[in-house]
């Protein structure tokens, strides 16, 4: 199983959540909640109004998302839904554990030094410039007050 962090429309409550829980793309399973030690630029950006991480570390805010374990299929199904290497890259980063649902509870969280995990998360480094100048995000939420509606894959 690998550890993933999703910032969002793969969490809960969102466009894409589906997904996370359809077990015929392989299994995800809930572990927790958290933040991104290190300060990244979340934009929304493009026709399709998509939450984007911008592979800038120092820059903008620590991003909050949830923390899931997935199997090799869910990861597979994954690096394709984001389009990876393309549109995203998978790369690990390092996660301040907020909330725990995990297995023994916060026991694994507080196993990592100072309930830090290292999560797969999906970031881009290939970025038009002009998204820099875009407003930054802490959280992702597709009904948020910043009005812009995501548009489902099958609306595109």
């Amino acid at each position: 199983m690998a550890r993933v962090f999703v910032y969002g429309t793969l969490k809960k409550g969102q466009p894409n959540y589906k997904h996370m829980i359809n077990t015929a793309k392989g299994l995800a399973k809930f572990q927790g909640r958290g933040h991104t030690v290190e300060k990244y630029p979340l934009v929304i950006a493009g026709k399709y109004n998509i939450p984007y991480m911008l592979n800038i570390p120092g820059t903008g805010h620590h991003i909050a998302g949830e923390i899931y374990s997935v199997d090799e299929q869910m990861l597979q199904f994954l690096d394709e839904f984001e389009g990876c290497p393309d549109m995203y890259q998978r790369t690990l980063m390092r996660i301040q554990v907020v909330e725990w649902e995990g297995k023994g509870g916060a026991g694994e969280a507080r196993a990592a030094a100072d309930g830090v995990l290292e999560c797969f998360v999906y970031s881009t480094a290939t970025f038009p410039p002009e998204w820099v100048g875009l407003p930054y995000y802490d959280s992702y939420d597709s009904s948020g007050k910043h009005g812009l509606a995501y548009v489902l894959r099958e609306s595109r």
